[in-house]
């Protein structure tokens, strides 16, 4: 079973570049971020056409995530993060695949330092932490997927000094993401690969993708009932250098467990 998380920087632009990727990798499920499109101009058809069925919530001009099943109708079973009823930004969803509690995130990036956009992304991820500890209460085997926005360490950046004063690397930023860490959430990427650089964005500027100067910022967390079942962890790396594609790459993990698909 495979699945996957992608920021697609804007759905129905870079609609193309996803549904050439669907036909080439064929995820069983796939987390989608920053669709940019509000909840009627989400390309359900498109997808439909593709063989997946979605959930999605969307945002006019901004934000906007979705999560694919491959051959199968997926039902959401939340489609925000508790924590803040006034919170209006379409940043999280949730369902359940194959007994799998699947979670899809765009963590706020939170720029400039300070400021208001940098306190919203601190208070948004003092609920993602309080959510996640109790995901981790229920033993369901979980992942939480998506582009958190965080930098996690200096071996996440091709050039770290580049990062000390950014939301993205910032101490409180990456202390919130430790905690996750320290709750018993296991970032996969790194644990099947330690001491790898390993990179999921490159700015559309300066050549970034062409010379691999490139961030970590999408990340697959999973709670120890769902890690020993993670058999492999890679970023398709290649679709971003493709025409017209987004600033990011898909990210994934292979699961030694079936997926369940009545299609096929």
């Amino acid at each position: 079973m495979k699945i996957a998380t992608y920021n697609v920087n804007g759905i129905n632009a870079r609609l193309p570049v996803l549904l050439r990727w669907l036909t080439e990798t064929a995820p069983d499920v796939v987390c989608l971020q920053e669709l940019k499109a509000p909840q009627e101009k989400f390309p359900q058809q498109a997808i439909r056409d593709a063989g997946y069925s979605a959930i999605w919530k969307g945002q006019k001009s901004w934000n906007g995530v979705a999560i694919l099943g491959r051959g199968i109708e997926l039902a959401e079973t939340r489609s925000m993060l508790p924590g803040d009823d006034q919170d209006e930004q379409s940043r999280y969803i949730e369902t359940i695949v194959n007994g799998i509690s699947v979670g899809c995130l765009y963590l706020p990036n939170g720029n400039p330092v300070p400021g208001p956009k940098f306190d919203y992304k601190l208070r948004w991820f003092d609920r993602l932490i309080t959510y996640a500890a109790s995901l981790l209460e229920t033993h369901t085997p979980t992942i939480l997927a998506g582009d958190f926005n965080v930098i996690p360490t200096n071996l996440d950046a091709s050039q770290p000094e580049r990062w000390v004063q950014d939301a993205l690397a910032r101490p409180e930023s990456r202390a919130a993401y430790d905690k996750l860490l320290e709750l018993g959430w296991i970032d996969s990427l790194r644990k099947l690969s330690p001491t790898q650089s390993i990179y999921t964005y490159w700015d559309y500027y300066g050549y970034a993708y062409q010379r691999n100067t490139g961030l970590r910022i999408d990340h697959m967390l999973v709670n120890s009932e769902l890690s020993e079942q993670v058999l492999e962890a890679g970023v398709d790396r290649h679709v971003r250098g493709w025409e017209k594609t987004s600033d990011h790459a898909p990210t994934w993990i292979k699961l030694s467990r079936q997926f369940t698909n009545p299609v096929g």
